[in-house]
């Protein structure tokens, strides 16, 4: 079977990639740095489960560390690369925009040279729908996503760029993948479903910043690492949105999550940050018609999912900071 690198396997979505990949029997190497951007117990708590399958290796390597990238490639022999290793978060790129563009954008470029370097011809990246902000809904990939309002959305479109001029130049076949608000069991305690159901489980207020009518659309983790195993299929170069295809307020998703954690919650209102989008809403045409993949989790079944495995995970979920 195929070796698939996948970088950031430690993360939320490398994490669920590499799973899925695993499963379907490819081989994975995957790599992540385990920085402390938040608890690393999540982390590890991600890697143990990809530790139980023999065709897994791991090392821990930084995107941003060229020469220790060098020896992976060395040691391996690579069908295709999936760049998951990435600086997320809009509100955090602006405390520390030069950390968001060495991963995102130097750490691709590396990635990229290392695979012209040793012929690796299949590179999929993925990238964010923070770039559709001020754009038209719903949000197609022809749009020009040029003025990201964000470090992090700049980072990202930097890495298309690149990854665009290694397909012109060297003819590596690119798949960018913009995500659109992904959510599930394992999620980063950054992101509103984690912060949600843990503060209803505390029996503490929910904070909203806005009142809460800005929509998402969410799409559930198994549903985004299947689209992505599918992006591994020879296209050229696209760029395709992974998304749920139907926005949901924070105020939708606050009422489910008072549904399954079986708490009535409190809100605390905020301000609407500057950097943030009313709304994201994904038009999914071409991952219909190039990956044959359309979301296959309601809103509903991955916010009950999701509930249960905080309950099932309650006794160290507890000490994890939001």
């Amino acid at each position: 079977m195929p070796t698939i690198l996948v970088t950031g396997c430690a993360g939320f979505i490398g994490w669920k990639v590499s799973q899925k990949l695993l499963e379907k029997g490819f081989h994975v190497v995957g790599i992540d740095n385990l920085n402390h951007y938040y608890d690393v117990r999540l982390k590890w708590h991600r890697l143990e489960n990809l530790k139980r399958f023999p065709s897994f290796v791991f090392y821990q390597v930084d995107v941003e560390n060229m020469e220790a990238l060098s020896v992976v490639f060395q040691v391996h022999k690579f069908d295709a690369v999936i760049n998951e290793a990435a600086r997320a978060g809009v509100r955090s790129s602006m405390e520390d925009p030069f950390v968001y563009m060495r991963t995102n954008a130097l750490g691709t470029l590396h990635l990229l040279d290392l695979c012209k370097r040793y012929g690796v011809q299949k590179f999929v990246l993925a990238s964010t729908s923070s770039l559709y902000a001020g754009q038209s809904m719903p949000f197609r990939e022809d749009l020009p996503v040029n003025t990201p309002i964000s470090p992090y959305a700049a980072s990202k479109k930097a890495a298309e760029v690149i990854a665009y001029t290694y397909h012109y130049l060297y003819g590596i076949d690119v798949t960018v993948l913009r995500y659109f608000t992904v959510y599930g069991p394992a999620g980063r305690p950054d992101m509103s479903v984690f912060r949600f159901i843990k503060w209803a489980l505390e029996g503490k207020p929910i904070q909203v910043f806005g009142d809460g009518s800005q929509k998402r659309d969410f799409t559930y983790i198994d549903d985004i690492a299947e689209g992505t195993v599918r992006a591994l299929t020879p296209l050229g170069y696209q760029i395709i949105n992974l998304g749920g295809n139907r926005p949901h307020s924070l105020l939708e998703v606050i009422d489910l999550v008072e549904k399954y954690t079986g708490k009535k919650v409190q809100l605390q209102y905020g301000d609407f940050h500057k950097a943030d989008m009313q709304a994201t809403w994904a038009d999914i045409g071409k991952a219909k018609d190039l990956l044959g993949w359309e979301p296959q989790v309601s809103l509903e079944e991955g916010i009950r999912r999701t509930v249960e495995w905080f309950l099932e995970n309650w006794d160290w979920l507890r000490e994890i900071t939001v």
